[in-house]
């Protein structure tokens, strides 16, 4: 009998262990506790190379939100991206948002400017003043061709 205890007390430990990782990977990427404590905005890009449905919406360097939606408008064109930011964050309403880059080898993540208005930005709106992101391929055809350098 005490072989069956102990094989049943491990097997109890293995799985209490399972749930904890899991819950700890729900809470870590974003997918446990739905929606509360987030505000909705979206935004239209030109591009939104290099950023997909999770990725970090930050400021100032530290994860504040996370895309959860990116389509493409069939009148503009354009890609809009849709994200959450925590409804701790009051954005002023001439906040930009850019597409940018760990590093040359590092991947894409929203970078949010906040500007200085006095007035905020509502739940649900559109940030309008967007950058979208800079291809490394375009940025070197542009140097190796020496357009936009000036000299002639």
């Amino acid at each position: 009998m005490s072989e069956n205890t102990t094989e049943v007390l491990v097997g109890g430990f293995v799985l209490a262990a399972a749930g904890a990782f899991l819950i700890y990977a729900g809470q870590i990427s974003g997918l446990a506790g739905g929606n509360s404590g987030t505000y909705s905005y979206f935004a239209s890009f030109r591009s939104v190379q290099g950023v997909s449905v999770g990725t970090d919406v930050r400021l100032g360097g530290v994860k504040v939100g996370t895309v959860t939606d990116l389509v493409l408008n069939p009148e503009t064109f354009r890609a809009e991206a849709h994200f959450t930011v925590s409804d701790k964050l009051a954005l002023p309403d001439d906040t930009a948002i850019v597409v940018s880059s760990e590093g040359l080898l590092g991947g894409n993540f929203m970078e949010l400017l906040p500007g200085g208005s006095p007035f905020n930005l509502e739940p649900g709106s559109e940030i309008e003043d967007t950058q979208s992101a800079v291809g490394l391929v375009e940025l070197l055809l542009k140097f190796v061709s020496g357009s936009g350098s000036g000299s002639k």
